[in-house]
């Protein structure tokens, strides 16, 4: 994933510390972004292109592009970005989608690997799609989403139902490495809506007493990978640095998105105690050093602190493509 640092202000940080005091609540600008962020990122063959990071597309900017042009009614853009996902990142083996789509490459999609989020947002995006605009097609192709993910990419390991990241390369025979920030939580419950109790729930509980159980340091913060093995207590992922991060940075969203701001209630308290001290929030956090990014939270970042917060003000769409997405999003959900 793209990192975008540039740095958010210490003076705007105190421009926001301020308008807390005078109003609370979400920005009201919900949907405003989209036409900028379809006019920055959606080319006219209907990908989402993340200029940070060479200009590739990947499942994930594919599924966020489908759910803001639905939230915006932009059929015309939906109906763009859902062909060109189908036509170049669809698998022919099972209805999940290879994460990544590079133009400089022969082969732009040599890594048939699937990223589950993107799987996840382009299901939910399908769904809410086939209701609002009563098309059939979309309902079923969203019922073959779901199914592929249930059957591939849902594992029963250590007395848990654990959501793997992708097909390869997240599960041993002693660990299985998860990424919380793929918990999309609105996703899941139409998920448990459409198709059932039975299908979703266990699966939505264990994923909900996961990230309780993630919180590390003396700050208890969730990292953005962690380890599940038979011990009941869970790690930070040995494979990666033990950081609060650039994809933990989602995490208050979907919660809060979802009605569970209690799970991710460190991350709140954290993110207050820089406000209040009037200090920029650090881009990531080592959860067990304790040592800080020596830039700040990116506009995305930042959008989604203040949604957290409370904090009314927005900011301008920025202009790389993963901080602008975290953005809008924060608009739409």
């Amino acid at each position: 994933m793209a990192v975008d640092r540039r740095a958010f202000s210490l003076a705007a940080l105190a421009a926001l510390t301020i308008s807390c005091a005078r109003a609370g609540g979400r920005p009201a600008l919900k949907n405003g972004m989209w036409p900028r962020f379809k006019s920055a990122f959606l080319d006219r063959s209907g990908r989402i292109v993340d200029n940070g990071n060479g200009g590739i597309s990947h499942s994930e900017g594919q599924g966020y592009g489908l759910w803001l042009a639905l939230t915006a009614n932009d059929r015309d853009a939906f109906d763009s970005i859902h062909r060109w996902t189908e036509a170049t990142l669809a698998r022919r083996d099972f209805a999940l989608y290879s994460w990544r789509y590079d133009p400089r490459q022969e082969n732009p999609v040599a890594d048939r690997n699937n990223a589950t989020d993107g799987d996840i947002f382009i299901a939910w995006a399908l769904a809410r799609a086939g209701e609002q605009w009563q098309d059939a097609a979309l309902t079923a192709r969203s019922e073959e989403i779901r199914a592929a993910i249930l059957a591939h990419l849902v594992i029963e390991r250590f007395g848990r139902r654990l959501l793997l990241p992708g097909l390869d390369g997240f599960s041993s025979p002693n660990v299985v490495t998860v990424n919380p920030s793929y918990f999309i939580w609105p996703a899941f419950d139409q998920f448990r809506r459409l198709d059932g109790e039975a299908v979703w729930g266990s699966l939505i509980r264990d994923c909900e007493k996961l990230l309780k159980a993630a919180r590390f340091g003396p700050r208890r913060l969730p990292t953005d990978w962690i380890d599940v093995t038979a011990d009941p207590a869970i790690a930070p992922a040995a494979s990666k640095p033990p950081r609060f991060g650039f994809d933990a940075v989602r995490l208050p969203l979907y919660a809060q998105a979802g009605g569970r701001p209690q799970l991710v209630s460190p991350i709140i308290d954290c993110w207050r105690g820089y406000v209040r001290a009037r200090r920029e929030i650090p881009a990531w956090i080592d959860v067990q050093s304790g040592q800080e990014a020596d830039y700040a939270l990116s506009p995305g970042g930042m959008t989604i602190a203040n949604r957290a917060l409370g904090l009314p003000a927005s900011l301008p769409l920025s202009s790389d493509y993963y901080a602008a997405a975290l953005q809008t999003l924060s608009q739409s959900l």
